[in-house]
């Protein structure tokens, strides 16, 4: 394979790269060297975790009760830009050391749960390996998305060179903190049909336009409006789990919206949008007005052409009853996916220990060509195979055939027919925008809705983002692009949030989003549209592997298995604005990736 080493030199597998069997399954599916760019980013070092013996119990305050006091290690055990999990006996907790000065939080990620000791120091922020989320190692302030909240900081001072933590026993076992809020002192009949904020969605970006606007102190009315029938629930999970409820996904509880002043009206379908009187126009006839509209109505399955589309139980992955539905259904019989989206695979993986048999059908030769290339496509191809999943690549539905008006079998356009008692479409998605086509907000060719980096459409009052809009990426010169990434729409949602308050927000993240299937989790940061080379490092037959896309001679995006913390460490090179060139990734030695640099 060019440009490949068959093994990473072992003291890197041991101290960077290793990623425990436990902590694969944990991720996706669990609950809440010479001189380079990466110099100024300090891996975790290789230190062990703090043992029980570090941890010597120090009394505790009588008139704390509340509070843990623990002497956890020795000043010098720790070099700058260090990172330590340490035991304080109730709980555990993430001991950092930079210029010379300690600091602790919470060890977990609050988005998954990812033990951030294995994730990326710089510059005054701990990035996950899992996921790219940032938190503030002064404050534990989330700093970069995907997540709510932030974490709980930790006291530390140093006493006859024994480095102390006094912690909060609550926070030491909560690990994640929401930030204070401020509350509607508006008074507000419920009943009232105007709104100060009004948005069309509960997605990501809607939930933290919502949030931010009451952190930064927002005191006006906000009413969030949602087709689905459930609060806000974490979606990118209904492909992976299956049988999960919407009380299991989450994200926040009606008891949490309403203690915060956050209104939610559900099961609410917007037809119409009317910017001269600033209105909104609902299904049932119902009508509000607002002062701004924030509209993060998301995506929708894009449209297919075939016969029988009254037969039942063939699914577009919306709602948590969709994903049960499709796991009962499936129950030792035959699952057919049309497309090999990323959802689309994700539910080929979740049902092959399930269902009978599993086909997925494709228009590309290879999945994820387009946007992981053919060999990585290849490769995760395999691990389908290997795993009893049945591949028509280069194929279209024709037919759905039922009996009884049920699902029995898919046609293909091929002639080929397949036994079928679920079938899930996965074919990608287009634009939830049909309401706004007489509205005067302007939509592209494809129905996005255009925004500048503030997040504002063309209309005064009216902000966008989400899964819905075209925006100027600075990584790109502005162009306008669509990244429909659950990270990305939780950004959109702040600053739009701060852009209402009027306070300018510099558009400052990477993209980032994961897929995870029988147990093994693909990372990818980055902006890859339009690359014309993958340099590939590590075995792609071993799944072990990192994967640079280049545009030119620059690399513009990686994705990578089993190969943690490099893809935020790449994405925290990306975000300070460095280059990292192609020749820097193409030599076959990558070491200088993760070993610690000139300091």
């Amino acid at each position: 394979m060019g440009g490949c080493f068959s093994k990473p030199k072992p003291v890197e597998v041991k101290v960077e790269l290793s990623l425990l069997e436990k902590e694969k399954e944990v991720d996706g599916l669990s609950p809440n060297g010479k001189a380079s760019p990466f110099a100024d980013c300090r891996p975790n070092g290789a230190l062990a975790h703090g043992s029980d013996e570090d941890s010597m119990l120090l009394p505790l305050n009588h008139n704390s009760r509340d509070f843990v006091e623990a002497s956890v290690c020795h000043v010098k055990d720790l070099e700058n830009g260090q990172m330590r999990e340490v035991d304080l006996g109730c709980g555990r907790a993430l001991l950092i050391k930079q210029h010379g000065e300690f600091s602790a939080m919470a060890h977990k990620c609050p988005h998954y749960g990812a033990p951030l000791v294995k994730g990326v120091l710089s510059k005054g922020h701990v990035r996950c390996p899992w996921h790219g989320a940032c938190f503030s190692t002064a404050t534990g302030d989330i700093e970069d998305f995907p997540g709510l909240d932030s974490l709980p900081t930790f006291q530390v001072r140093v006493e006859k060179d024994k480095v102390i933590i006094r912690a909060n026993k609550q926070a030491l076992q909560s690990q994640k903190r929401s930030k204070p809020m401020s509350r509607c002192s508006a008074v507000i009949n419920s009943n009232t049909g105007f709104s100060h904020v009004l948005i069309i969605g509960s997605g990501p970006a809607g939930l933290v336009c919502a949030e931010t606007l009451r952190q930064e102190g927002f005191t006006d009315r906000i009413v969030m409006c949602t087709m689905d029938r459930h609060p806000p629930y974490d979606r990118p999970k209904l492909s992976k789990s299956l049988e999960s409820t919407a009380e299991q996904l989450k994200l926040r509880s009606m008891d949490f919206l309403q203690d915060h002043d956050i209104e939610l009206l559900m099961e609410k379908e917007v037809v119409a949008v009317d910017v001269k009187t600033r209105s909104v126009t609902f299904e049932d006839g119902m009508r509000m007005e607002y002062r701004k509209l924030f509209i993060a109505s998301g995506s929708k399955p894009k449209p297919m052409s075939y016969k029988g589309k009254d037969i039942r139980n063939v699914f577009h992955l919306r709602t948590p009853e969709d994903a049960n539905s499709i796991a009962r259904l499936a129950n030792n019989k035959n699952a057919v996916i049309v497309g090999t989206s990323f959802v689309g695979m994700e539910v080929a993986a979740a049902l092959t220990d399930k269902a009978h048999s599993v086909s997925v059908i494709g228009i590309e030769p290879v999945p994820f060509k387009n946007a992981l290339g053919e060999k990585v496509g290849k490769a995760i191809m395999k691990l389908f195979e290997t795993n009893r999943v049945k591949f028509y690549m280069l194929n279209e539905v024709s037919e759905m055939i039922g009996q009884h008006g049920q699902l029995k079998e898919v046609v293909l356009k091929s002639g080929k027919v397949l036994r079928a008692d679920v079938c899930v479409i996965g074919a990608g998605s287009v634009p939830a925008t049909g309401f706004l086509k007489q509205s005067g907000i302007h939509l592209d060719s494809k129905g996005f809705i255009t925004v500048n980096k503030m997040m504002q459409t063309n209309i005064d009052g009216v902000f966008a983002g989400g899964d819905v809009v075209v925006f100027p990426f600075p990584p790109r010169n502005n162009k306008k692009v669509n990244i429909p990434h659950w990270q990305m729409a939780h950004v959109h949602g702040r600053v739009a949030a701060l852009s209402m308050m009027g306070r300018l927000s510099e558009f400052k993240t990477v993209p980032y989003f994961w897929s995870a299937m029988f147990g093994k989790t693909i990372r990818y940061a980055g902006y890859g549209d339009g690359f014309d080379d993958v340099i590939i490092q590590g075995d792609l037959d071993e799944l072990r592997f990192v994967a640079f896309y280049t545009r030119s001679e620059e690399v513009v995006a990686v994705a990578s298995m089993n190969y943690d913390p490099i893809v935020s460490r790449v994405a925290e090179v990306l975000g300070s604005g460095k280059t990292i060139k192609k020749r820097d990734v193409e030599t076959g030695d990558i070491s200088w990736l993760i070993d610690k640099g000139s300091h």
